[in-house]
């Protein structure tokens, strides 16, 4: 009898958008479980492993943060494009929280007064540049910018509520809610 092909690795990403990395703290605070989770998938994108370039192929992606500037916008269309699962994880992908506070500030004048006050301006183009992407008019929650399939709450999440859902996810089940919360996923 022919040997059976063992099941295919499933391919795991995260990303960090505009917010504070809490959330990625938050699922290193896995511990031993990640230990677990790498036996059983393979990290392929992820800050805490500075892959630089988004692959093809990825079974899930969690996505935290909010969609501030153009290379988030550009991030997470290719996270879209590339995932078969894409979650927003934290409340700033789900909701935008704290990074969309931006939204009711004069973002260009305090920018450029900082800049002025400082050593010179915003820069544009050309040198220096690179240093500052351009900022969307709005920082927006991940949902509104591509279609996301599973949401996870929490500033941060904590890591029970990160293991019940990666694993769920990977396995083909529902996000499990917490108590008296809405059901994501």
């Amino acid at each position: 009898m022919p040997e059976a092909e063992a099941p295919a690795r499933k391919r795991i990403a995260t990303a960090w958008l505009g917010g504070c990395s809490g959330c990625h703290m938050s699922f290193l605070d896995l511990d031993l479980r990640l230990i677990d989770l790498l036996a059983a998938a393979d990290l392929v994108f992820s800050p805490i492993a500075d892959i630089k370039a988004f692959p093809e192929g990825v079974d899930l992606t969690l996505v935290e943060g909010a969609v501030a500037n153009e290379e988030n916008l550009e991030l997470a269309h290719r996270i879209r494009a590339n995932s078969r699962i894409v979650a927003s994880f934290g409340d700033c992908a789900v909701t935008g929280n704290v990074t969309s506070l931006r939204n009711h500030l004069p973002v260009e004048e305090l920018l450029t007064g900082l800049y002025k006050a400082g050593s010179g301006s915003v820069p544009r183009s050309g040198e220096g540049a690179e240093i500052l992407p351009e900022l969307l008019p709005r920082v927006l929650p991940l949902h509104q910018v591509i279609a996301v399939d599973a949401f996870i709450p929490g500033c941060p999440p904590d890591p029970d509520r990160i293991w019940a859902a990666v694993t769920a996810l990977l396995d083909g089940r529902p996000v499990p809610s917490v108590e008296g919360e809405r059901t994501f996923g």
